[in-house]
């Protein structure tokens, strides 16, 4: 995984992810909550929810993927309906402080984007909850990509679309294939792990400073 120097050359925009990053994405830990971690463990072990999860952020349909799982294992149907009856649950909190950098980075009129692995149905929830999802300059979302990071194609969009050079793009990421994914195309990157070490990231940078937030 490749995060890039603090003293490369300055970014024309920032590019960031969402679930992780944004918005607090552990369904482990909510299903540890409503069934018990034995049970969730069980589960997970059997069915490759993950994978399901990659089929709706490729822009598969939400419910029918989610139902077709449940009938192929009737002995979880309840629980894995809980990923379509409850998914909001599961997308949230909003991390506040990376939220804060978002809308500092605006403020410097630094262009901000969204690269982020969502479903169609399941972005239209999180809009609806989270105004700052609408904040973004541009916003480059799977589901209506057809697509998924760190699929090669998915960056190639990205740079088709928004006319900045590779290697002056940011692109922050919780996921380290993600992240390593973009610095082989020449992004500049940093691997998210905590709010305040991407602030202090951003304030090594010269982005923005603490008095922005």
């Amino acid at each position: 995984m490749t995060q890039t120097d603090p003293a490369a050359t300055q970014p024309n925009a920032v590019i960031f992810d969402i679930g992780n990053v944004l918005i607090r994405w552990q369904p482990e830990d909510l299903y540890d909550q409503w069934i018990g971690p034995d049970r969730r463990r069980q589960m997970f072990g059997a069915v490759d929810l993950h994978a399901m999860n990659d089929r709706v952020d490729r822009g598969e349909g939400f419910r029918q993927i989610i139902y077709e799982t449940a009938d192929a294992y009737p002995q979880f149907r309840t629980e894995i309906l809980l990923w379509h009856d409850r998914w909001l649950d599961m997308a949230q909190p909003a991390i506040d402080l990376s939220v804060k950098t978002l809308h500092a980075l605006k403020a410097r009129n630094i262009p901000v984007f969204a690269l982020s692995n969502f479903g169609r149905e399941t972005f239209e929830l999180a809009e609806a909850k989270f105004d700052f999802l609408s904040d973004f300059d541009r916003r480059y979302i799977s589901g209506h990509m057809g697509v998924i990071k760190p699929e090669v194609r998915i960056y190639e969009m990205v740079e088709e679309d928004c006319g900045v050079p590779a290697s002056d793009l940011l692109f922050v990421d919780d996921r380290a294939d993600n992240i390593t994914a973009a610095a082989q195309r020449g992004w500049q990157t940093h691997h998210f792990t905590d709010p305040q070490n991407w602030v202090n990231f951003l304030i090594t940078r010269e982005l923005i400073n603490e008095a922005d937030l």
